[in-house]
């Protein structure tokens, strides 16, 4: 890899490819052959390759030689292939910064045969594709099919995707695209931005790219970083969270409620029985008694999820402006504040959930969800909603602090046990997964328990523990040091899959609803 080439542009490479023309140096070679699909991300589209070089006026070798001239501008050591380093060494050069991980999607998307580097026809059946989908996606623009997009069809266009964007920024868009200053983009420039960019495929793909490499400004601010994207599209990640952890907490519904069921018993002679916890929900409540709580787990989960997740992804920015780095670079100790600090957020907005389905759990089928609230709000007041958030907190920090925080370094460490440019799959995200929330859980277990057994203090059960210390005074007295870790088998079973379950899910949901990590 030739770190010291000259940098080079995109529109550098359009004039090169040009003067490859003029000139005639055409390499022979064999004619294209259709394009097969190397990352099918939607239907092919209904146009050809000869449309595709009508539409940029050169013929097959031409269109071939240009290719090649592409390829050789990323293959900096003339070895013939192209592997993670030189593809990511020439983006820098396109000023696309590394932290984007464009050029490892690149890599995956081209490498058909997996092997960590891209030949020159893993190469052209890329751009074979790539130029298709972006023929494609232009004529669906390009609504008067004159061969060209007007400022007012990529308006029509962006906010047919629900993008609203000012007459500045259009403007802005528009001049990043046309090349010539002409107020149109023709399809050769439309091709030229979006050429190396695998995940610009929907228009909102398109815009969520331009955001990237193009900063934008809104309003009186003068720029907005990366990240506004997740601002604009924060649905997504409510959405990706959401089912994320409905997912998971289903699935772990009857582990949950025995885990709550061994908690609260407060005997001191009782060691946790778990088949006597199984037996008494079952004769409670049969099969349905295992999901007792569960449709306000759901509830509970969903926003939880969202808002944790999405704050992370905020608040590890804000660690990185802090530290000065790029948010892939803060470190575990960045991750630990960014965890921590979006798990408390979460929990705080979801805790009167938490605290309706802990006592539905303990009730069974003695009350429903309406009257519970309306009981408890009338007796006890609006602050019972959220007795026992203190030490909630005071263990939901390290919590998720841990969870976060190890599940992003082991997946780091991962990369570097895998090859070059390959992301960790869904095994490597289950195992991480299951290891950091296992870790996590364990360690503030005890403040869990306390928790519960607080936010449950007006029931007969456990009528005399009202204060946090009492709760932790009463309990070390009465039923001695391993009472705080009553629950924590079939907890640490519910937190292993549950884990496991809630990150993999999230990861799919991304890619489904195209947010960019």
């Amino acid at each position: 890899m030739a770190a010291a080439s000259e940098p080079v542009s995109l529109a550098e490479v359009q004039q090169a490819s040009k003067d490859f023309r003029v000139h005639g140096l055409n390499p022979p070679s064999p004619a294209p052959s259709p394009a097969q699909s190397v990352k099918q991300q939607f239907p092919a589209p209904a146009v050809t390759l000869r449309e595709v070089e009508l539409a940029l006026d050169e013929t097959g070798e031409q269109r071939e030689g240009r290719i090649r001239n592409l390829f050789a501008l990323f293959d900096s050591s003339k070895s013939g292939f192209l592997d993670h380093g030189q593809i990511e060494q020439r983006l820098k050069t396109m000023s696309i910064p590394s932290h984007y991980k464009f050029a490892q999607d690149l890599l995956q998307v081209c490498d058909a045969n997996h092997d960590g580097r891209v030949d020159f026809l893993e190469f052209r059946r890329y751009i074979d594709e790539k130029e298709l989908e972006l023929y494609h996606m232009f004529q669906q623009i390009d609504v008067t099919n004159d061969g060209y997009i007007h400022p007012e069809e990529l308006r029509d266009a962006l906010k047919n995707a629900g993008i609203h964007l000012s007459d500045r920024n259009l403007s802005k868009f528009m001049d990043h695209v046309d090349r010539d200053n002409n107020g149109i983009i023709t399809f050769e420039e439309w091709r030229d931005f979006l050429l190396l960019s695998p995940h610009a495929g929907t228009i909102t793909e398109v815009y969520q790219y331009w955001e990237k490499v193009c900063q934008i400004d809104i309003g009186e601010q003068a720029i907005i970083p990366e990240g506004i994207s997740r601002h604009l599209y924060a649905s997504r990640y409510f959405i990706a969270g959401g089912v994320a952890g409905a997912v998971s907490r289903t699935a772990t519904a009857p582990l949950d409620r025995l885990k709550v069921i061994l908690q609260v018993q407060t005997e001191r002679r009782a060691r946790p029985n778990l088949f006597q916890g199984l037996k008494q929900i079952y004769t409670e409540g049969g099969m349905a008694g295992f999901y007792v709580g569960n449709g306000i787990n759901v509830l509970k989960v969903a926003p939880e999820s969202a808002v944790k997740f999405y704050a992370f992804e905020m608040l590890k920015e804000v660690a990185a402006k802090i530290q000065g780095e790029q948010k892939s670079e803060i470190g575990p100790l960045g991750r630990l504040f960014a965890g921590g600090a979006a798990g408390a957020i979460a929990q705080t907005v979801v805790y009167p959930l938490d605290v309706v389905k802990t006592r539905l759990q303990v009730l069974s089928r003695k009350s429903q969800m309406s009257s519970l609230v309306r009981d408890m709000y009338a007796h006890e007041g609006f602050l019972s909603f959220y007795r026992g958030l203190v030490p909630s907190l005071v263990g939901i920090i390290p919590y998720a602090g841990i969870d976060l925080a190890m599940y992003e370094t082991l997946k780091d460490l991962s990369r570097s046990i895998l090859p070059e440019g390959t992301e960790p799959g869904p095994l490597t995200q289950l195992a991480c997964g299951t290891i950091s929330g296992a870790i996590g859980a364990t360690s503030v277990y005890p403040l869990q328990l306390i928790r519960t057994r607080q936010a449950i203090t007006t029931l007969s059960l456990l009528r005399n523990f009202l204060p946090l210390f009492d709760v932790f005074k009463r309990t070390l007295e009465h039923e001695g040091v391993t009472a705080f870790y009553k629950g924590l088998v079939p907890n640490l079973c519910k937190v292993a899959p549950a884990a496991s379950i809630t990150y993999v899910v999230y990861e799919k949901m991304k890619k489904l609803l195209a947010i960019q990590s």
